[in-house]
């Protein structure tokens, strides 16, 4: 089965543009309607009668007519003009399908692409196969060469019926099927232009028959076009067959193509005004889009610089949430937009040039360097919230260690003062024996020393207090006032241990007797219990660590601790021999003891207690360091997960930077050759995306875990972001640099040699690869292509003029696109405004004012209006009401003076 749909989507011809829309294209499954069949084989079938008559023949089925070739053969060289190779005159089935593969060949070398239209179809008489293949024959010798307006092919055509039956009532061409069914736009058509032929008021609407066939008959009569269509197959189909319409009324074209001077004259004008009113719609569209960003960029500015801290960790994640919000939703919109700003700007400004009016200024602030400016502005407070969010958070966890540390030493130092005052203030040793005075005074020694063992803790408690001062706490008023109250109350607690010792001393020689043993218990007894409560304390402490060396670190000082466990026990088991000695000496001796130690209050049970919580807390402190250790593990497995995909993403990004500036100074080829390899190579860059998605997934993570550095790599996610969109617009500005060319060439009418010459012309000067032509290389490439620009006083003069055209701002330096615009104007011809200004004169019939009826007659309703609006009234002797100045009004078009 043959795909039409893709044969004529592909039939080009180059400069002439695409004649056909491609939701137009030939449908093959519209050939499974018998109506539009039939309308089809008549019209193509008489279309082909029309030129194989010239050579004194004709067909009668279409589908068998071209069966040998011979006929085929012999219609493309009638409407080319140009001679095929002999043909084969057997009448074998190997002979026919040489002959109609020689057909298919010369259509093949006229730019036509005939996908899967092979010659074995046309030989077995395939009608749909055979349709198809006239069809395109058609497209391209009858239908592709017609251009109005800067319009080609079936868009031309349609402008050209739209143009010409635009004055008659009842027609509203539209398309080639349902807009001629009624036949008022085939009589309209020719009324136009011979209006002698048809009494048009005559025709009604409610008759179609009538109309259609009235216009067949005076078209085969008095114009020599054929009867290709019969009005009862038109209006018996609910949907003529396009085909057959655009068939029928191409004819209709070539008859009239010998269209009136003034007609000319109008469209001249048409087109620049139609010029003008585009590009007035492209500043105004550029000034609504800068506008529209610079606002978001005002509004956007103030939130990333807002430095208001959160007192909760919860809420600085919320802000960083919404800052990566902004990051994927929000800006990738914006930075789009920023870019087809300046491709608009850029293709605004050569289309200005191109139509030499002059070059767009836009409102003051709205510059492209003003827009870059602004997102420069942006993008640096942008760096500056996520460094200042990054580090609230370090500094909020840090506040949450602290703080909680805070609370952990405070309430272990107020459980140990708790009832020490109420001790320190009883008169106890007022009524006590000398024993017992004596095991006061040994006794009040040992809290001394226990006292001072905690000093350090209430040193610590207050240099964690002041550093919560110094990082902003939040709630640094109750932690100051806790602080203060410990403090304050570790001074009493001082003050009244001195009193107490006076007392004790007071009383001392009154007290003779002291049990030895006691007093060696106490002894030993306070500093083992002190390093007990230190290893608690240690082993209950918390920890903050970011890498597997700090971690690891922990781990061994751990190890180490629980290696001196062995000589802590047997410490433990010699104060509890002292105790065990204490009992026995008093069991042998009869002596009833008050069950106290009068030197301490350390009891052999709270030893043992206290040394069964430290077994406890050992392993649940290896637990806790081993999940550490984990984390850590996972943290940097993660780095490396991201580094390794970011030391790919930034080397291909950075190659693809260079390769981009290689490959537009290498580029070879047509223009649209290089179009569609930058395109290629656009879209190769885009579906390289995933990866810096998946990046910013890892990167997600990273940030998620709290990892704030990576020694595995030096790439960020910033550099990757930026690296990106910079890649993203160079490919973009590129592209644009090859369409603005093409819109050069096509408008200038330069060839495609032409161009490769100027190209490698430009590239040969161009020694550094830089894209620009310093003075000195800009006047030998001139010197190259024949200008006269030497060093004598003619020559250097007119380098001066030139260098003013292609630099008019003192930059130095020549652009290629500048070379090209300067080449151009050498080389071909352009619309001027004394061209449009005779042009107008003919439309007034040589006077040197128009009137306002003269340009409705004319021209187009909605460009008569314009000019119309914008011409002021003539002053000459010769006016006349009404009258207006078109003299003047073409020179402001091209910018000669105020429009």
């Amino acid at each position: 089965m043959v795909d039409y749909h893709e044969a004529n989507s592909q039939l080009q011809q180059p400069n002439h543009g695409d004649y056909m829309q491609p939701e137009e294209d030939w449908d093959r499954d519209l050939l499974l309607d018998p109506a539009w069949e039939r309308q089809q084989r008549k019209t193509f079938t008489a279309w082909c009668n029309s030129h194989l008559r010239k050579a004194g023949t004709q067909i009668e089925v279409i589908e068998e007519d071209f069966r040998d070739g011979l006929k085929l053969m012999l219609l493309l060289e009638v409407i080319s003009g140009e001679r095929l190779p002999k043909p084969e005159r057997g009448k074998m089935r190997v002979h026919k399908i040489n002959n109609v593969n020689k057909a298919l060949d010369f259509i093949a070398s006229k730019g036509v692409k005939l996908v899967s239209i092979g010659a074995e179809e046309i030989v077995d008489g395939n009608v749909k196969m055979t349709l198809g293949m006239i069809w395109t024959i058609i497209l391209r010798f009858a239908i592709q060469d017609i251009s109005v307006e800067e319009t080609s092919a079936k868009e031309g055509l349609l402008l050209w019926c739209q143009r010409k039956t635009a004055p008659y009532k009842n027609v509203n061409v539209q398309n080639f099927h349902i807009s001629w069914k009624d036949g008022l736009a085939f009589n309209a058509l020719i009324h136009r232009h011979r209006p002698e032929l048809i009494d048009y008021d005559k025709l009604r609407k409610d008759d179609p028959l009538t109309n259609l066939n009235n216009a067949f008959e005076v078209a085969e009569t008095h114009l020599d076009i054929p009867k290709m269509l019969d009005a009862e197959d038109i209006v018996g189909t609910l949907r003529p067959d396009e085909k057959a319409i655009m068939t029928y009324v191409s004819c209709y074209y070539h008859a009239f193509s010998g269209a009136q001077k003034a007609e000319t004259a109008a469209n001249r004008i048409c087109k620049v005004l139609a010029v003008n009113q585009e590009n007035e719609h492209l500043m105004e569209d550029y000034e609504k889009l800068a506008s529209d960003l610079l606002e978001w960029i005002r509004q956007t500015k103030p939130w990333l610089e807002n430095r208001e801290p959160e007192k909760t960790m919860q809420a600085m994640q919320q802000k960083l949430e919404d800052f990566r919000d902004y990051r994927r939703v929000h800006k990738p919109p914006k930075v789009q937009e920023k870019c087809q700003l300046e491709i608009n700007f850029n293709t605004l400004q050569t289309k200005l040039r191109l139509s030499n009016r002059p070059a767009f200024m836009p409102s003051e602030g709205k510059m492209v360097s003003d827009i870059n400016n602004a997102w420069q502005g942006l993008e640096q407070a942008e760096k500056g919230y996520e460094e200042w969010l990054l580090n609230e958070i370090r500094r909020l966890e840090r506040l949450d260690h602290l703080a909680e540390k805070f609370r952990q030493k405070a309430t272990i130092h107020e459980d140990w003062t708790k009832d020490k005052e109420a001790m320190l203030t009883q008169k106890d040793y007022e009524t006590a024996t000398l024993a017992d005075i004596k095991a006061l005074l040994k006794k009040h020694e040992a809290f001394e020393s226990d006292l001072a063992a905690h000093q350090d803790r209430v040193e610590q408690i207050a240099a964690i207090a002041q550093e919560l001062n110094d990082l902003d706490y939040y709630d640094s008023p109750n932690v100051n006032a806790r602080c203060q109250t410990i403090c304050d109350h570790w001074d009493t607690l001082g003050s009244l241990t001195q009193s107490r010792r006076d007392a004790l001393e007071r009383t001392e020689k009154l007290q003779e007797t002291i049990d030895q043993l006691y007093l060696e218990y106490a002894k030993r007894a306070a500093p083992f219990n002190n390093w007990m409560e230190g290893a608690m304390e240690d082993l209950q402490d918390m920890f903050i660590v970011h890498t597997t060396e700090e971690i690891q670190g922990l781990i061994a000082a751990h190890e180490q601790f629980k290696a001196t466990l062995p000589d802590a026990d047997k410490e433990r088991e010699a104060i509890l021999g002292i105790h065990n000695e204490m009992m026995k000496i008093a069991q042998s001796y009869n002596i009833k003891l008050s069950g106290v130690n009068p030197y301490t209050s350390i009891t052999s049970q709270s030893i043992n207690d206290k040394w069964d919580k430290v077994q406890q807390f050992v392993p649940a402190r290896d637990q806790a360091l081993q999940a550490e250790f984990n984390k850590q593990q996972s943290n940097e497995h993660l780095r490396e997960q991201f580094a390794n995909k970011a030391n790919v993403v930034g080397p291909w990004i950075q190659t693809k930077m260079q390769e981009i500036g290689r490959i537009s100074i290498e580029m070879h080829g047509t223009l649209e050759d290089q179009l569609n390899q930058l395109k290629q190579y656009e879209s190769s860059i885009i579906n390289y995306k995933p990866n810096i998605e998946k990046l910013e997934q890892d990167h997600q993570l990273i940030q998620e875990a709290l990892i704030f550095d990576n020694k595995h790599t030096n790439y960020t996610m910033e550099h990757i972001r930026v690296g990106w969109e910079q890649l993203l617009t160079t490919i973009a500005r590129t592209i644009n640099e090859i369409e603005n060319q093409i819109l050069t060439r096509d408008a200038k009418g330069i060839s495609q040699d032409q161009l490769n010459e100027f190209r490698s012309s430009f590239n040969h000067f161009d020694k550094d690869h830089t894209g620009k032509l310093g003075p000195e290389e800009f006047k030998a490439c001139l010197i190259s292509l024949g200008y006269d620009v030497g060093n004598d006083q003619q020559g250097e003069a007119e380098f001066a003029r030139i260098m003013s055209i292609v630099a008019p701002n003192n930059t130095e330096e020549v652009s290629f696109q500048a070379f090209i615009d300067f080449m151009s104007r050498e080389t071909t011809d352009t619309d001027t405004a004394e061209q449009v200004m005779a042009s107008f004169k003919i439309l007034a019939g040589d006077k040197s004012y128009i009137t306002a009826e003269e340009l409705r007659r004319e021209l187009p309703p909605d460009q008569a209006e314009y000019c119309i609006a914008r011409m002021a009234p003539y002053r000459g002797p010769d006016a006349v009401p009404g009258a207006l100045d078109y003299m003047s009004f073409s020179t402001a078009l091209y910018g000669e003076s105020d429009l």
